[in-house]
């Protein structure tokens, strides 16, 4: 009997030592993974601490002009419900920046350096809500950021609030030169880091309001060359920061692109690394539109046939009746 309860011990002090190594060996699990998203996470962030410190103490105020506000109040305050022509004026205007920046080439061999391809990469962040644009052009200076997107030609906001008054819609902004304010029909805050030739890296910020703020980039040349867009988008425009969605739309609105248009997916963490890969989606709408083209051709072959068909039986009928005639002549 006493043997059987020293057995009966032993077995329940195995037990304890098994549950405890199980528990611990979970916690250090859990704590690894805790590390290793806490890693991921900090390299996802845009600023260090000390960065951010340097972006607040370092940045310029300015006000909009009179003109921009009106706008701003415009297409904030618009029911306008196609939002997703904002992807086409930022494409646009990306690809604009690509072709200053290829015409300056072709004056200055040299003046693409190591960043020959001129392109256009679209990411989405469907946690943080964001859309992003960037392109290889020409980039901004501290002084364009300031006038390019801090002030408009009041030509052309009259001429944009004549036409809307007069029943057009918001679709027309991209006509009158101020294209980039349809970011404020899908969010509240604008990021732009842009990098020229002619001066260091810059970041503009607007959280839509009546001001602005210019602060020279405290990270240094990160792009190399260029703009990156970031809209922070509403809620109720968290769609445009779905791949699925923004694809759709980047091949809409990409028929006349000469550049490259790739988006980049973030997948899912692997137990070693992230990784990222990007797909060029522009191409597809061209392939697409021969595709659609070889189908309208044969549907018209078709619609040809089924016509010579109907005629060759209209014929038939027409030499029926006359063989009827002559046979009553007969």
């Amino acid at each position: 009997m006493k043997s059987y309860k020293k057995y009966i011990s032993l077995f329940l002090i195995y037990l304890t030592l098994i549950s405890f190594i199980f528990c611990a060996e979970e916690k250090t699990e859990n704590s690894n993974n805790n590390t290793q998203t806490n890693e991921k996470e900090k390299e996802k962030e845009e600023f260090t601490d000390e960065e951010k410190e340097l972006l607040k103490k370092n940045e310029e105020k300015f006000n909009f002009n009179v003109e921009v506000t009106r706008l701003m109040d415009i297409i904030i305050n618009s029911l306008y419900t196609n939002k997703e022509v904002f992807i086409r004026e930022l494409i646009s205007n990306a690809s604009d920046a690509c072709d200053k920046a290829r015409f300056l080439s072709v004056q200055n061999p040299d003046y693409l350096g190591d960043n020959k391809e001129l392109k256009i990469i679209i990411e989405t962040d469907k946690d943080a809500k964001t859309f992003t644009i960037i392109d290889s052009g020409v980039g901004m200076s501290k002084n364009d950021m300031v006038k390019n997107l801090g002030t408009i030609a009041k030509s052309g906001t009259t001429a944009f609030i004549e036409a809307i008054s007069k029943g057009n819609n918001l679709n027309l902004i991209g006509q009158f030169g101020v294209g980039f304010y349809s970011t404020y029909l899908v969010s509240n805050k604008v990021v732009v880091t842009s990098k020229s030739h002619d001066d260091s890296q810059h970041i503009w910020v607007s959280t839509a309001g009546s001001s602005f703020t210019v602060t020279k980039d405290p990270r240094g040349n990160t792009l190399g060359r260029g703009t990156k867009i970031t809209l922070f988008l509403k809620e109720d425009s968290v769609e445009f920061s779905e791949v699925d969605t923004v694809k759709k739309n980047i091949k809409k609105y990409s028929e006349f692109i000469d550049y490259p248009i790739y988006m980049k997916i973030n997948k899912t963490y692997t137990e070693e690394e992230e990784y990222e890969v990007e797909e060029e989606v522009k191409k597809d709408t061209k392939d697409e539109k021969k595709d659609e083209k070889k189908d309208e051709k044969k549907d018209e072959e078709k619609k040809d046939e089924k016509k010579d068909e109907e005629k060759k039986d209209e014929e038939k009928k027409d030499e029926k009746k006359d063989e009827k005639k002559d046979e009553k002549k007969d």
